[in-house]
């Protein structure tokens, strides 16, 4: 089996993605984007997309050697995605314009703040 990425010790530098949950640090994400949404959220070498589209406020995290075969996956809605560490709950929403963009590829945001609602005016129903 692969091993789980690496995330630098220091927890300020970690962020998690608005949309998926996952956490890696600023750099990485500059560096390689997010590994579920870049080909959305277009991460990869735009500092102001990941200032966007990631948060540092987040509570709770959870690795995943197997999303498909986890219940943990499964209650994150993490389990179509790829092996990484997870965040519990992501403070923050993603901006109208990457809602639409959602919108128009017909994936519903649905926010990871704990709420069950729509994200502001402009989101999709959940």
């Amino acid at each position: 089996m692969d091993a789980l990425p690496t995330l630098d010790s220091t927890r300020r530098a970690w962020r998690a993605c608005l949309l998926c949950g996952l956490v890696k640090t600023r750099a990485q994400f500059l560096r390689d984007g997010c590994d579920n949404c870049d080909d959305v959220l277009e991460l990869q070498g735009s500092a102001e997309s990941v200032a966007s589209c990631t948060s540092g406020d987040f509570q709770g995290i959870v690795a995943l050697a197997q999303p498909s075969a986890s219940w943990v996956g499964r209650w994150l809605r993490c389990d179509r995605f790829v092996k990484g560490v997870y965040a519990i709950r992501v403070v923050g929403r993603l901006p109208d314009e990457y809602v639409a963009a959602l919108r128009d590829k017909d994936i519903v945001y649905r926010p990871r703040d704990g709420t069950s609602g729509a994200a502001g005016a402009g989101a999709a129903a959940s």
